[in-house]
């Protein structure tokens, strides 16, 4: 009995985590997503569904930017980190550690200060594009903040170690044996890659675009500070409803439809990947 119990005991405490910290609070979201009423009046449980019909035809443009931003930002995020650490992990060395810590450094100061810094680089008169300007190498009309460019460059920045890491462990736990047996039968460096390299990198590549799709789709820091009103994310939404309208209905089934579209296109990326072979290949 002790040994058919251990293995429940051993993931209970994450479990009791999981269950007051996540799942009761999205439970208590979907309720009072269903809710109506104000602040005034009092909210009470009416399962108002027209509330999520109401947000969808409302905030439709919002979603649709988040969704597109958060995408692109992950596309950009694969493609600047797999090269970095492909080239740690097999070409670091000694200083793997140090070279981490260089990625890491940045977390070191907190979100909004570093989002806030990105404001002073891309004014117009700021550092860089001041002194592009002045000597000429930049038109005097151009502008980067307050448009697309400014938002999703400043969510690559922020969530750039996410896509980093995942896929340097994933590298790392390669057996540099295998790329020998490649080599003994023959493979050019290419063919090792593709063949080899790749499919074992898979999983932290599935794992650093869930770390970073998600958190980019749902922000609204870099949007607030670096977009304008015409690049308004559903984050900056929610945010308004909740603490500034104290809309509470709104705002929770604005977040639950989030959520669900999150959820759905993590689970098609999942489909589309194959999960299986995913953790296949993670487990060899």
């Amino acid at each position: 009995m002790r040994k058919r119990l251990a293995p429940y005991l051993i993931i209970l405490p994450g479990g009791l985590w999981l269950a007051v910290f996540f799942v009761v609070p999205m439970l208590a979201m979907v309720s009072v997503s269903l809710q109506t009423g104000s602040i005034e009046t009092g909210f009470r449980q009416a399962f108002a569904v027209h509330n999520y019909v109401d947000m969808v035809s409302q905030y439709h443009t919002q979603l649709v930017r988040s969704l597109v931003y958060g995408l692109i930002t992950t596309v950009i995020s694969i493609g600047l980190a797999y090269p970095m650490a492909y080239w740690i992990a097999f070409r670091g060395g000694r200083h793997k550690s140090t070279y981490l810590f260089l990625i890491l450094l940045p977390f070191f100061v907190t979100f909004v200060i570093r989002t806030i810094s990105w404001q002073f680089l891309l004014a117009d008169n700021g550092i860089v594009l001041g002194t592009l300007k002045s000597w000429g190498v930049l038109p005097q009309g151009l502008h980067v903040l307050a448009t697309p460019y400014a938002v999703i460059g400043g969510l690559v920045y922020n969530f750039l170690p996410f896509m980093v890491l995942p896929i340097y462990v994933a590298l790392e736990r390669i057996d540099r044996s295998l790329l020998e047996a490649a080599s003994d039968l023959f493979a050019s460096r290419r063919e090792a890659f593709t063949q080899v390299v790749l499919p074992l990198s898979l999983p932290g590549v599935f794992a650093g675009v869930i770390l970073t799709f998600v958190p980019a789709a749902a922000d609204y820091v870099n949007a607030q500070i670096l977009g304008g009103t015409g690049q308004v994310m559903i984050g900056n939404v929610i945010e308004t409803l909740y603490l500034t309208n104290s809309d509470y209905p709104e705002a929770s089934a604005l977040s639950s439809i989030l959520l669900a579209l999150l959820l759905v296109g993590i689970f098609a990326y999942a489909k589309a990947l194959g999960t299986r072979d995913v953790m296949d290949v993670s487990a060899a």
